[in-house]
């Protein structure tokens, strides 16, 4: 497997195997005790390396077990890609970035390096009692946020404070 590709000389004329010699399937499960940032690192070191690193089944270990639900989640409504089949690979890669749920009101990810899953949620997508009632509650705009949906923050009115302190 790869031995033309790896062989290497040394200063005494012998030939030498390199890394590309291992067997796919050992270089496989080694991978398995890796993060993914690691795995995606140990890619670059050979093709074997980068063939093992591809397998789904060191990619399923790494997600969540209900992958399957998250990815429809991403995936949306209004996506063309649904019946695309992708290597678990690319499953974990597309759910560790932001993926907006909800009108956009939550988003969720995978933690890169652990696969847990992280969620934020505006203001808005909250259910706070009585947040429609402007006696309460005010919508602050901040400009701290690149997402639209979380352009706003919940503020509870002064005199709200007041009451809930005495």
């Amino acid at each position: 497997m790869g031995a033309g590709a790896s062989v290497v000389m040394n200063p005494e004329g012998e030939l030498e195997t390199g890394l590309g010699d291992l067997p796919e399937s050992c270089v496989a499960a080694v991978l398995l005790h890796l993060h993914p940032p690691e795995i995606c690192g140990a890619a670059r070191l050979s093709r074997t390396f980068r063939a093992a690193a591809s397998a789904d089944f060191v990619w399923e270990a790494k997600l969540p077990e209900n992958y399957a639900y998250l990815l429809e989640m991403a995936r949306g409504e209004n996506s063309s890609c649904k019946k695309d089949r992708l290597c678990l690979k690319e499953v974990y890669s597309r759910l560790c970035r932001p993926n907006p749920i909800d009108g956009g009101n939550k988003i969720f990810w995978l933690e890169k390096n652990q696969g847990g899953i992280c969620m934020s949620i505006s203001s808005k997508g909250l259910l706070i009692t009585g947040i429609d009632d402007r006696r309460y509650w005010n919508y602050v705009p901040t400009n701290e946020s690149r997402n639209l949906a979380f352009s706003h923050t919940v503020e509870m009115v002064s005199r709200t404070l007041a009451m809930l302190r005495s």
